[in-house]
C-alpha cells in the first residue's frame, strides 16, 4: 500500500524539479544508489522494471526505507499494463510510471489516489492521458518527440501541461536548463545521473554530488536561488585544497565566495 497520497508525490516532484532512475538487481546497490539521490536533494525516485528481480529488490527497498527513511517517496517505472501496476502498489508503490500511456493504469491508480506519470510523445497523447487524470506527463522518448522544441510548442496552447521529459536529458547546466526553460516541470535523469562506470566504482559521493548540482541547475533555470535562505556557510578544508572546495560550492549552488584569514565563506541571497 502507497504510504503517500498522490498530491504529496506530485508536490515534492514539482518542488524538487527531478526524477532520478534507475534499475539494479542487488538490493544493497539499490539501497545505496537511492541513499546517494536523496542526499543530493531527491526525494522522489524511480525504480525501473527493466530486469531479472526487479519486484523482489523493490519490496525490499520499499521495506528499508520505511524505516530507514520514512520521507524517501519510490514508485515503479517501465511499467505496461494494470495486472503489474496493482502488483506493485501491493508492494508500496507510490507513484507508477510507463513509457506509454495505458487508460487501465491510469483508472486503477485514481481508484488508489496514486500518481500515474503515462509516457506521451503528442499533444493528443497529453491531452487524454489528462482526461483521465494524469496531473504530470512523461514526455518520452524526450529527445525523439522533439526535444526541449516540443515542449515549447505543446506549452504554448496549453499552459497547463505539466511535463516531464526522459530521454535525452543531460545531466549538465546546460541541457536541465533548455529543457526547464522550454517550459518542463520536471526532468528525468537516468544513466546520465546514475551512471554504469559510477555504479561499477561505487561512487555514490559523485552520485550525490552531480544530484545536488542537477537539483541547483533546475532551481536556478526556474530563476530561483537553491540557498536563498542561507545567509553563509564557513568552509574548513583540513586535507583538500580550500580554493578549490570553494569554488565547487560556487558552481554548484550559485554562491558567492569571501576569503577570511583562515576559510573561505560562501553565502547565498539570505532571508
Amino acid at each position: 500500500m502507497a504510504r503517500f497520497m498522490r498530491l504529496d508525490v506530485t508536490n515534492t516532484l514539482l518542488d524538487t524539479g527531478i526524477l532520478p532512475l534507475f534499475y539494479n538487481s542487488d538490493v544493497e546497490t539499490a539501497i545505496e544508489l537511492v541513499n546517494a539521490c536523496v542526499r543530493g536533494g531527491a526525494r522522489v525516485i524511480e525504480f525501473t522494471n527493466r530486469g531479472e528481480m526487479a519486484y523482489p529488490v523493490f519490496t525490499e527497498l520499499v521495506k528499508y526505507f520505511a524505516k530507514a527513511d520514512p520521507s524517501v517517496i519510490l514508485g515503479i517505472g517501465s511499467i505496461l499494463d494494470a495486472p503489474t501496476a496493482a502488483l506493485f502498489i501491493t508492494s508500496g508503490a507510490n507513484f507508477i510510471v510507463g513509457p506509454s500511456f495505458n487508460p487501465e493504469i491510469s483508472r486503477l491508480c485514481n481508484r488508489r489516489k496514486i500518481l500515474y506519470l503515462p509516457g506521451c510523445s503528442t499533444e493528443n497523447e497529453i491531452t487524454t492521458a489528462e482526461e483521465l487524470g494524469a496531473e504530470i506527463c512523461k514526455i518520452f522518448p524526450g529527445e525523439s518527440a522533439g526535444g526541449a522544441g516540443f515542449i515549447s510548442a505543446v506549452m504554448a496552447p496549453c499552459p497547463w501541461h505539466r511535463l516531464l521529459p526522459t530521454g535525452g536529458v543531460d545531466a549538465t547546466e546546460a541541457s536541465i536548463n533548455e529543457w526547464i526553460k522550454a517550459g518542463a516541470a520536471v526532468v528525468g535523469l537516468g544513466s546520465k545521473l546514475i551512471s554504469a562506470q559510477a555504479v561499477k566504482d561505487k561512487d555514490c559521493d559523485g552520485i550525490t554530488a552531480k544530484t545536488a548540482q542537477c537539483v541547483g541547475w533546475v532551481q536556478s533555470a526556474r530563476g530561483m536561488s537553491i540557498f536563498s535562505g542561507v545567509e553563509h556557510i564557513g568552509l574548513y578544508a583540513h586535507k583538500s585544497d580550500p580554493a578549490t572546495l570553494s569554488a565547487w560550492y560556487e558552481q554548484t549552488f550559485d554562491l558567492k565566495n569571501k576569503e577570511g584569514n583562515s576559510s573561505f565563506f560562501v553565502s547565498g541571497s539570505g532571508s
